[in-house]
């Protein structure tokens, strides 16, 4: 029985899976079981920021595993406070509770602001108010902030306590928000959506009226934070400087970490017994992320994801159907318009997800975030040259999926 098939009988089916194995990734590019190449441009969803087994992180992982993996929470570890002290230092927060997860860090913000606002003595300050559009995790709670019915229709009755504004929508956020307001919380950048940045004006308006309410604002930087959007931190394109942020994904250079950060007061909120994470700040799991966060702040990836990240933009304007590309940094969306065209091998498949398929037989990996909208989050660590060989590749999947006229 081969991989797919074992994975058929014994693997529950919650992704639709392109029928490809990948069993070796080095830098950007990963490997199938025919021995393969393929240019990723996915990178594990942003998970491998540095590519897929950086040197430097897997030599961390590698000594770490020989020496300690894991220990419970109820002791001290070394690693674990010298990863909250480099995020604290990087970020301007002040102290980090960790976990293994982008979902579980927006747990722990969720619960964070209510306990927040009880201790300061609102206990009918529950309600959070997040966007339409935005994507916060598979958890329960992270599935009801996230402002995605599709997500939830299946799991009700949903949490109580969140309200959903159109992103980017001032006047709504206003009206939103209320002395019930515990917490406002937005991604800089929605990703899942289609790449969607924030107006500057939303954001400070999210942070004055947090400030007038004695809300916290939160920000989910799973996706945008270390270096994605060309900054260290999404927040940092915008001048505003959120109470709680979350982080995981490329955290730990492609091994499972994930954070939850906050300042201030916020900081304080937590007691022992308030919330915890079994697995979470292992030092394996630490060791990886000072490694990969070491390297992405001191290895220059950041202005490389700046600078590649608008040079790739440039690149994609110029292909056929692409009507609009958005984003920072390396976390770009491209929108697709070929009305007149069918497709060329099925009608009935959307056409992002057509060009998907076609990019993958090209040796080139995408993902597309709807029925029109490709997005592309790859290794910080790429090239112009390799932004090269994917737009070639590209292009070609285009040409192959559409019936040109």
């Amino acid at each position: 029985m081969n991989t797919i098939e074992l994975d058929n009988q014994y693997v529950m089916h919650t992704y639709a899976r392109l029928p490809v194995v990948f069993v070796r990734g080095e830098g950007c590019f990963v490997y199938d079981d025919a021995g393969r190449q393929y240019l990723d441009l996915l990178a594990g969803i942003a998970v491998n920021g540095l590519g897929h087994c950086h040197p430097k992180v897997v030599a961390a992982i590698r000594e770490q595993a020989g020496v300690l993996m894991h220990t419970c929470n109820l002791y001290h570890t070394a690693l674990q406070p010298k990863l909250a002290k480099l995020l604290a230092e990087a970020s301007g927060m002040t102290k980090a509770f960790f976990c293994n997860s982008g979902a579980e860090a927006n747990e722990a913000a969720i619960k964070l602001a209510r306990k927040a606002a009880k201790l300061a003595g609102y206990p009918e300050k529950t309600e959070i108010i997040t966007a339409l559009g935005s994507f916060h995790g598979r958890t329960l709670a992270a599935i009801t902030a996230t402002g995605q019915s599709k997500y939830q229709k299946a799991f009700t009755p949903l949490p109580p306590g969140f309200m959903y504004v159109p992103y980017n929508d001032v006047d709504a956020l206003k009206e939103a928000a209320g002395e019930k307001t515990c917490a406002i919380m937005m991604e800089p950048v929605q990703g899942e959506s289609g790449v969607h940045p924030a107006t500057p004006e939303f954001l400070r308006v999210a942070r004055e009226l947090c400030d007038s309410l004695g809300a916290a604002l939160i920000f989910d930087e799973v996706q945008t934070g270390l270096g994605r959007t060309g900054k260290l931190f999404g927040f940092q394109h915008y001048d505003v400087v959120p109470d709680v942020m979350t982080l995981a994904k490329t955290l730990g250079g492609g091994f499972p970490i994930g954070a939850c950060l906050a300042k201030g007061k916020y900081a304080e909120v937590f007691e022992p017994g308030d919330h915890a994470s079994t697995f979470g700040g292992n030092p394996l799991a630490c060791a990886a992320a000072i490694a990969a966060t070491t390297e992405i702040i001191e290895g220059g990836w950041v202005e490389n994801s700046r600078e590649v990240g608008a040079y790739f933009a440039e690149r994609l304007r110029a292909l056929p159907g692409i009507t609009e590309v958005r984003g920072m940094g390396l976390m770009i969306g491209a929108d697709l318009d070929f009305s007149g065209f069918p497709l060329r091998s099925n009608p009935e498949t959307p056409v992002a997800k057509q060009i998907v398929i076609e990019s993958l037989a090209k040796g080139l990996i995408i993902n597309a975030t709807g029925e029109t909208t490709l997005r592309f989050v790859p290794p910080l660590i790429i090239s112009k040259e390799l932004v090269d060989m994917a737009i070639q590749r590209l292009q070609a999947a285009i040409c192959e999926s559409v019936a040109q006229q």
